[in-house]
């Protein structure tokens, strides 16, 4: 039952859940089903941390505050690396 301590600890304390915790919690709630909603709600998530991470590294490599700019090559780099193209499916 460490898992239980484990997810109640991060919510005590605030943290930020990553995607992955956030779809072990569901898994393990629902004894390893979870919804296509759920699914989901993990992969946006998971989006948004990899976005997030990238404006943040391009902030403090380049010295710039967060603009519209990083946003901008942050949702490109997302794209380009983890968004399948129909094109590209063969």
């Amino acid at each position: 039952m460490r898992i239980i301590a484990y997810l109640k600890t991060n919510k005590m304390n605030n943290k930020k859940q990553t995607a992955v915790e956030y779809l072990y919690e569901k898994m393990f709630i629902h004894k390893g089903n979870i919804t296509i909603e759920e699914y989901e709600q993990a992969k946006e998530m998971e989006k948004e941390q990899i976005i997030d991470a990238h404006i943040e590294g391009q902030r403090v490599f380049d010295n710039y505050q967060h603009t519209q700019w990083t946003t901008d090559q942050a949702e490109q780099y997302y794209n380009e690396i983890y968004t399948v193209s129909i094109n590209t499916v063969k």
